[in-house]
């Protein structure tokens, strides 16, 4: 699937797709500048760590991208397809998630799709699961939050339990991703119940924000709770992404600062696994 030319490719890239390394990542950055993507060197890093970067290159130059990052066998994240924009409308994306799939295997593929890609995917067989909707701002904290549930930050000890959790809202086990979470992000916390951990929330840093993410809690007061928490005393914008099945938290996000700023698709190929219930908002968009 990833031999060969094709009529519409560009006649001088015809490089196969081949796996990237991270000395690859100052192309990648290039890469994403050329698209007027952020650069985004701390989140490439962690792709780089947790997934499989793929490229193509004509001559020297780096010139398309895409990542896998395996959950299991059963769930498989594709993100930063990424073309240089002289090369666009010549087959490499089509050609890169070719690859991606190819690789992946029987596993379902999701994945976040911007507009400009969803056509692509749509073509590949992907189907629409929902909308993200992006909110970006300067946080202004509640006066008081309305759960019984307590938040305090994660301790090594309680890994295990937030990768149940996780794996309950992905449906697949991803230990890979989530024990880099320490280190990779700023803030961990965990929501409490009788003892019982029902809930947790990260933040990382990213450029000139605060990411936040992933939240995964047992009720909406609970991933409020777990947001503020996490958030309270940031200087600077934070971003929170949350699907269309949250409109009330999306409203409260706006009235705390956090205005939407764009939407994108959630979208599938194969059985759709998970339980998006107690799923609040995503690692990052590509990471799910």
């Amino acid at each position: 699937m990833t031999g060969g030319r094709r009529e519409c490719e560009h006649p001088l890239v015809t490089n196969d797709v081949v796996r990237l390394t991270l000395d690859d990542l100052p192309g990648c950055l290039a890469l994403a500048d050329d698209r007027g993507w952020l650069s985004e060197e701390g989140k490439w890093r962690f792709l780089f760590a947790v997934g499989e970067v793929y490229g193509i290159r004509d001559g020297d130059e780096l010139v398309g991208t895409t990542i896998l990052t395996r959950y299991g066998a059963d769930v498989a994240a594709i993100s930063m397809v990424l073309v240089a924009a002289r090369l666009g409308g010549h087959g490499l994306g089509r050609r890169l998630m070719e690859h991606a799939l190819a690789q992946a295997g029987s596993a379902t593929a999701i994945l976040d799709a911007t507009e400009q890609g969803r056509p692509l995917y749509e073509k590949l067989g992907f189907t629409a699961l929902g909308t993200r909707h992006v909110h970006v701002g300067t946080f202004t904290p509640p006066v008081a939050q309305s759960t019984t549930a307590a938040t305090r930050p994660a301790t090594e000890a309680d890994l295990p339990a937030i990768a149940r959790l996780d794996t309950v809202t992905m449906g697949a086990e991803r230990t890979s991703v989530l024990r880099l979470l320490p280190e990779f992000c700023s803030s961990l916390r965990v929501a409490e119940r009788d003892g019982e951990i029902t809930g947790f929330a990260a933040a990382w840093p990213n450029t000139d924000r605060l990411m936040v993410g992933p939240v995964v809690a047992g009720s909406d007061d609970d991933a409020l709770a777990l947001i503020t928490e996490t958030v309270t005393g940031t200087d600077g914008e934070v971003r929170v992404d949350f699907d269309e099945r949250r409109p009330h938290l999306r409203e409260w996000a706006t009235a705390h600062g956090l205005s939407e700023r764009f939407t994108c698709t959630i979208m599938a190929l194969g059985p759709v696994r998970g339980d998006r219930g107690p799923h609040y908002s995503p690692l990052m968009q590509a990471l799910g």
